[in-house]
């Protein structure tokens, strides 16, 4: 139940684009297509080509949501 609040905190973006910052300093930003209890799935866009990232709630150090009204 520790990550219930970060679970709950990607719900909302679900379907928006967010950035993500690993502990290994990994940098994925993608759109927020599957949530579980254990983890994100992203789906990355880069050119024509598209890939699947799936990132521990335990390896996330930040997340951004680039359009946020907080951003601005």
């Amino acid at each position: 139940m520790p990550l219930q609040h970060f679970e709950n905190l990607l719900r909302r973006y679900k379907g928006q684009t967010v950035a993500v910052k690993t502990l290994s300093g990994g940098l994925y930003e993608g759109r927020v297509t599957e949530i579980t209890n254990d983890f994100v799935e992203l789906i990355e866009v880069r050119g024509e080509e598209t890939a699947r990232v799936f990132l521990l709630y335990q390896a996330i150090e930040s997340v951004l949501v680039p359009n946020s009204p907080a951003n601005r």
